[in-house]
């Protein structure tokens, strides 16, 4: 046991340093990590024995329970919406026609059995949320016509429809199969991962708005316990719980509610040791000695993936959308696979073991060598693809395509408008006495973005841009959020009015897009978000 932990903490503290080893080489981070689980592996210089499919399939499980029940969680939908009919049909039809045109190809020209080949198509139809996620996040890539957002939303919802092909397809092979069966599992797949999602999303946004948590720590327990829920519970019934898992953790990324900013912090740990430990195990559970057996039979599949089956498919449904060239071109470059197709490799690979016309085709090594071949190939090259086809976009900020977007600059700005009665009206700016730490940014005065200096006079109806160091974590200072719903006895009423708490202040109000700094006759209206000051 302890020298189990020993390796895990070393191989965790090797991880987190080649991050930043990686991102100095521009070397994607999820391959660092597949090539340490190598090298650990009992091909590599450590040889630690690790050949245990079933394990791994289970642990691979809760960690993409995880990843992509935060790849909904993080999924901004007001960015997402304009998008997300073409994003539905890649995640959707888009995998169906991918996993057809690699089996064809699987089929006649590699000549492997014809539903062997299917599956394999199967395997690698998903684009993997956490390496695109990875790579627009690292590498900051802001692209055009809202390319971002479609890339994010067509990976993180396309894993159930690649989960739920592969499903049937080893239930074809191993011959428990009919009609019948076969009616009712699409069904089930479909329908009780779409009612178990809203189902658990619906008591979830319930509970986190109604029901007071003695800790942020509780609420974080919460949503761990929501995550794995929303898995476990339609899959118990037949039904899709990756599918589930996303919708959820779309619902829930996408409500207000008390203690959000921490949990996201949260998540972004949680999911970031769940990629650590899942692709180095992959990559402990991989035999590099077994690759060159399969090497010419991987590559050409990825060749054929790559340049021919992911971009008709990507023509096919986005050219009748009038996506440009340059998208559609871009978008067929960036479907990187990753950890899905391994673990749903496993999962073959166990339902298959038994199979005497699988036994000569190793799906495991083949997809394994794809998705390297992916993230080696596609990961390096995308930031170059989305520059050589005109699709930088240096006016849009990648971080807000996800909800846990927060600047990393250490300054706030605050707008103040100039009235007649204000004290600072017709007055010079060194005449004035700013706040310390302040300072006038801007000054707009009708149509017209003034940069202030000591002599600019201030007119009736300026409006001030100041800027002031951004307070985080202050001594004394707690903030929390109530929000105003059509029961609350606050509608209606003026802030003097309310019976406060002692050492309570209403400091903000946020009233749909509007943000309303109050005064003691400001009314209080359903729907308002009021931000609270508790010393």
């Amino acid at each position: 046991m302890t020298s189990a932990l020993l390796i895990l903490s070393f191989v965790l503290i090797l991880c987190i340093m080649l991050t930043k080893v990686s991102s100095k080489l521009g070397m994607p981070m999820l391959l660092a990590f597949i090539i340490l689980g190598m090298l650990f592996g009992s091909d590599g210089i450590v040889k630690i024995p690790f050949d245990d499919y079933i394990v791994m399939e289970q642990i691979a499980t809760i960690a993409l329970i995880f990843i992509i029940f935060y790849g909904g969680f993080g999924t901004k939908w007001s960015t997402a919406k304009p998008v997300v009919v073409k994003a539905a049909m890649l995640s959707t039809i888009g995998v169906v026609l991918t996993a057809l045109f690699v089996g064809l190809f699987c089929h006649y020209v590699l000549k492997f059995p014809l539903l062997v080949s299917f599956l394999l198509g199967a395997l690698i139809s998903s684009t993997d949320a956490a390496s695109v996620f990875s790579i627009l996040r690292s590498k900051r890539l802001n692209l055009k016509e809202g390319t971002a957002p479609l890339l994010e939303l067509e990976s993180g919802s396309n894993d159930p429809a690649a989960y739920m092909i592969t499903i049937i397809l080893i239930t074809m092979i191993t011959g428990d199969f009919n009609a019948g069966s076969f009616a009712y599992m699409l069904f089930a797949q479909i329908v009780y991962g779409i009612v178990a999602g809203a189902l658990i999303a619906f008591a979830a946004v319930k509970v986190i708005q109604k029901y007071k948590f003695s800790s942020t720590g509780m609420v974080m327990i919460f949503f761990v316990a929501v995550a794995l829920l929303s898995y476990s519970l339609p899959a118990a019934v037949g039904g899709n719980g990756y599918l589930s898992a996303y919708i959820v953790g779309i619902v829930l990324g996408n409500t207000k509610f008390n203690d959000k900013k921490p949990l996201v912090y949260f998540f972004d740990g949680l999911t970031d040791l769940m990629q650590m430990l899942l692709f180095f195990l992959l990559g402990l559970l991989a035999f590099p000695s077994e690759f060159p057996a399969y090497a010419v039979e991987a590559i050409l599949i990825a060749l054929f993936l790559t340049f021919i089956a992911r971009p008709l498919a990507v023509f096919m449904l986005l050219t009748p959308m009038k996506s440009s060239i340059n998208q559609q071109l871009l978008v067929s470059f960036a479907g990187l696979r990753g950890a899905a197709s391994i673990v749903f490799a496993i999962m073959a690979q166990n339902g298959l073991s038994s199979n005497s016309e699988f036994a000569g085709n190793d799906l495991f090594n083949i997809v394994f060598l794809i998705v390297l071949f992916s993230i080696i190939f596609q990961g390096s090259l995308i930031p170059f693809a989305a520059k050589k086809f005109n699709m930088i976009d240096n006016s849009e900020d990648v971080m807000k395509t996800f909800t846990d977007y927060s600047d990393e600059v250490p300054v706030k700005f605050i707008r103040s408008s100039i009235s007649n009665e204000h004290p600072w009206h017709e007055k010079a700016i060194k005449d004035i006495t700013l706040p310390p730490d302040t300072i006038i940014a801007m000054i707009l005065r009708g149509h017209d973005k003034i940069v202030p200096k000591g002599s600019t006079i201030l007119k009736p109806d300026d409006t001030l841009i100041l800027c002031a160091k951004a307070g985080d974590n202050i001594e004394g200072v707690k903030i929390s959020e109530k929000h105003i719903d059509s029961t609350s006895p606050f509608i209606g009423k003026k802030v003097a009015e309310l019976k406060a708490e002692k050492n309570m202040l209403i400091v903000m109000i946020q009233r749909e897009n509007t943000v309303i700094i109050p005064r003691g006759n400001t009314v209080i209206n359903n729907g308002d978000v009021l931000i609270i000051n508790h010393s």
